[in-house]
C-alpha cells in the first residue's frame, strides 16, 4: 500500500501531524506499536502543565502561544475539555536564573502574569509551606491539559479528515530508496510513501540508529497523594505548579478529580538502554524520598504515595527537542526532553510542514538535528 505521508509513532505529535496532513488532503497512515491511546506513552498520566512562563528560554514562546490558541480551539470544537486554566505558579529563590529567565519569557512575550513577593505568596497560597526568600510568579495563561483527552480527539478528528491510523503495528525497518520510503512491518507488510515521519519517542533510537548517540531514555514516576483538605487544592483555589528549593525539584497539579492531587519529580532517576528495561514501579527508597520532599514543601498532602504510574520519555544532552528532516524524505520528531506535550500543536504542525515542503511559522533552527553533525 502507497500513501503521501507515513507517520511512525502516533503519541501527540505525531497524531497531530497526522491530523494535519490530511486535514490539508495528503493521503496519511499513521502507524502506533500499541493500542492508539495507552497508558505508556509518554504523554500518559492524567495531566501535564501548560505554561507560557517558560524558564527553557524565551524563543520557546512564540510555539507555546500557537499551541495555546490550538488547544482552546480544539477543546471548543471537539467532545472533551482538554485545557483547564488554573494558572502556573512558579515558586524559586528571588536570586534563581530559573526565576529571571521565567520573568525574561513573560515581559518578552507581553504574557498576563503576576509577580508575588514572599509575604504574598504565604498569604495567598499557604498550601506551599517552607518560604523564605523565594517569590512566586503566577502565569495566568498556564494550566493543565489532559493528555489522553486530548490526543483521544486529534486522532478523532485525523480519522474524520481521512488518516488511516493504526494500532499495534511496530515497524521492522524503515528504508529510503529512490522515489520513496519502504517501511516493512513486524507482521510481514510492507508500505511505501513519498514521505515519512518519525515520531516514535523512545523507539526512535532503532528506527534512526544514527541519532541514538544523541538520545537517552530516561524513566518518569508520576505519583498522587490523598490531601487532609481536599477543598484546599482544587483548581479554583490551588494552580499547577512548579517549585524549587535548592537541590529540590518538584511540580504538581490540582485534584482534578475532587480527591488526589499529583506532585512529584520530573526525570530525576536516571537512564534506561531500552524501553523494555523500564521498571513497573518505583523503589520503595524512590518512593519515600520523593514523597518526604512532596510533604515538607507542601502543607496538607501525607508522607506517603497514594497513587503512582510509571512512564518514560527520550531526552537530548541540551533538552533542546530534534525536529526537521534528516534525509530528502524522513522527517524526525524526537527528544522532547519532558515540555513536549504541552508544545503538540506547533511541534505536530511543524512536522507536518516539513513533510510536505511548506513554510514553517518559526524559526526552528535551534532544533535541527543538523546541530549533531549527522
Amino acid at each position: 500500500m502507497h500513501a503521501e505521508v507515513i507517520v511512525i509513532g502516533l503519541g501527540a505529535a505525531g497524531s497531530y501531524a497526522a491530523w494535519k496532513l490530511a486535514e490539508a488532503g495528503a493521503g496519511v497512515i499513521g502507524l502506533e506499536a500499541d493500542d492508539l491511546v495507552h497508558t505508556r506513552g509518554a504523554y500518559s498520566g492524567e495531566s501535564r502543565l501548560f505554561r507560557a512562563a517558560y524558564h527553557e528560554g524565551a524563543e520557546y514562546v512564540p510555539l507555546l502561544l500557537e499551541s495555546r490558541e490550538e488547544w482552546l480551539r480544539l477543546q471548543q470544537a471537539g467532545r472533551r475539555r482538554i485545557l483547564h486554566e488554573t494558572g502556573v505558579l512558579s515558586i524559586g529563590s528571588v536570586d534563581a536564573p530559573q526565576m529571571a529567565r521565567v520573568r525574561r519569557s513573560l515581559k518578552h512575550a507581553g504574557v498576563t502574569h503576576e509577580v508575588l513577593s514572599s509575604d504574598a505568596l504565604r498569604r495567598r497560597y499557604p498550601q506551599h509551606s517552607l518560604i523564605t526568600d523565594e517569590i512566586g510568579v503566577l502565569d495566568l495563561m498556564g494550566g493543565v491539559l489532559r493528555p489522553e483527552a486530548a490526543v483521544s480527539e486529534i486522532q478523532r478528528r485525523a480519522t474524520l479528515e481521512g488518516a488511516d491510523l493504526r494500532g499495534n503495528q511496530r515497524v521492522g525497518g524503515l528504508t529510503e530508496e529512490r522515489g520513496h520510503v519502504r517501511v516493512d512491518l513486524e507482521g510481514g507488510e510492507t508500505l511505501t510513501a513519498h514521505r515519512a515521519i518519525v515520531s516514535a519517542g523512545v523507539h526512535t533510537p532503532t528506527l534512526l540508529p544514527h541519532l541514538a548517540p544523541h538520545l537517552a531514555i530516561r524513566p518518569i514516576g508520576l505519583t498522587w497523594f490523598c490531601p487532609e483538605a481536599p477543598e484546599d487544592f482544587t483548581p479554583d483555589r490551588f494552580p499547577a505548579f512548579i517549585r524549587d528549593l535548592r537541590d529540590t525539584h518538584i511540580f504538581g497539579a490540582p485534584a482534578l478529580d475532587g480527591a488526589l492531587v499529583k506532585a512529584g519529580y520530573d526525570a530525576r532517576f536516571g537512564t534506561i538502554g531500552r524501553p523494555a528495561d523500564l521498571a513497573a514501579e518505583l523503589t520503595r527508597e524512590q518512593r519515600r524520598g520523593l514523597a518526604a520532599d512532596v510533604h515538607r514543601l507542601l502543607a496538607g498532602l501525607p508522607p506517603h504515595v497514594a497513587r503512582e504510574s510509571m512512564h518514560m520519555d527520550i531526552y537530548t544532552a541540551d533538552k533542546r527537542p530534534v525536529l526537521g528532516p534528516v534525509s530528502e524524505r524522513v522527517v524526525v520528531g524526537t527528544g522532547y526532553s519532558g515540555h513536549g506535550f504541552k508544545l503538540t500543536p506547533a511541534f505536530g504542525n511543524a512536522l507536518a510542514a516539513f513533510a510536505t515542503g511548506r513554510k514553517q511559522r518559526h524559526d526552528l533552527s535551534p532544533f535541527s538535528p543538523r546541530r549533531f553533525g549527522s
